[in-house]
């Protein structure tokens, strides 16, 4: 069977991971968001007391 073999599988998934590590792992870090989260206050709400139409 030629899956036992690891040979040339080994070789193209340690090539594959080298690819990825020092190619598109440091584009994909250089991105960034839109919209970056900003701090906002925390504000909290009073609930206002439900009124139920029959009562």
């Amino acid at each position: 069977m030629p899956q036992l073999n690891p040979n040339p599988w080994f070789f193209i998934m340690t090539s594959l991971w080298i690819i990825f590590l020092l190619i598109m792992q440091p584009k994909s870090s250089a991105m960034y968001f839109p919209n970056p989260p900003s701090h906002k206050t925390k504000s909290t709400l009073k609930p206002l007391p439900w009124y139920w139409p029959w009562t």
